[in-house]
């Protein structure tokens, strides 16, 4: 199995940290979220990975190096301009349909400043058994940005701001408000299907092939560590999760 590593953020809320390194060079109890990202895909059976970056590039392929890419195949994806989610993974997407390659392999998309311990083997036999475009790890949380899924867990909708109107892209009787983990499972076939062009998110994406009746599905990962590491608040707790070991 293959898997994309989002690692091309600027950091600028864990400044001065990021001053001169890149976010995915930070460290949490002495490890970069780098090395605990592919260490988790590693142990769950990924083989290849490829990271885009940009931020201080140069440092993530030296220190790649300087590790012999954690035993996996490794490319970089490298972007002059900041392409976000989306913009990064169709760059990358050549990666996914390499010939010879089984074109109909689900991977896994992973925000490097997340932390957590979602079973993968699980999420990926959902998205398997859902025939399922793009599974979304969420979790019922509070969050300034939520995406809505009807009782069926089909995408519907986003809530951009606490107070915002909700925005419908599907009609349906009921909806429920989640919090995205920024983990993903997805079907290489979406590749195809991205029409957005340079600097996009993938949630542009995600609700409108959702309106156009596409199967985007939520993972329900209540009961599951989880952590967004982009503000000092948010590493020093993590580093006191780590002491008491509530994630590998």
């Amino acid at each position: 199995m293959k898997a994309m590593v989002l690692a091309a953020g600027l950091g600028t809320r864990l400044r001065p940290l990021t001053d001169e390194r890149p976010k995915a060079l930070v460290e949490i109890g002495g490890r970069t979220l780098l090395e605990i990202t592919l260490t988790r895909l590693r142990e769950f059976g990924v083989r290849a990975v490829i990271i885009n970056v940009h931020h201080l590039a140069d440092r993530v392929v030296e220190y790649l190096a300087a590790h012999g890419n954690f035993g996996m195949r490794v490319e970089v994806s490298r972007e002059e301009v900041l392409l976000d989610t989306g913009g990064g993974l169709k760059k990358a997407g050549w990666f996914f349909l390499e010939d010879g390659e089984r074109r109909d392999e689900p991977f896994l998309l992973h925000n490097v400043d997340v932390i957590s311990s979602i079973d993968f083997g699980a999420m990926v036999e959902a998205h398997k058994k859902n025939g399922a475009l793009a599974t979304l790890a969420v979790q019922k949380r509070e969050a300034s940005r939520q995406l809505l899924f009807d009782e069926e867990l089909w995408l519907c909708g986003r809530r951009t701001g606490r107070n915002a109107a909700a925005e419908i892209v599907r009609a349906v009787g009921a909806w429920e408000t989640l919090a995205f983990t920024g983990i993903h499972v997805i079907s290489p076939r979406l590749l195809g299907m991205m029409s957005e062009d340079r600097v996009f998110s993938i949630i542009d994406t995600y609700l409108r092939l959702a309106a156009a009746g596409e199967n985007v599905r939520a993972y329900r990962t209540d009961g599951f560590y989880w952590r967004d590491l982009g503000k000092p608040e948010q590493l020093r707790q993590a580093e006191e999760d780590c002491r008491k070991k509530l994630f590998v």
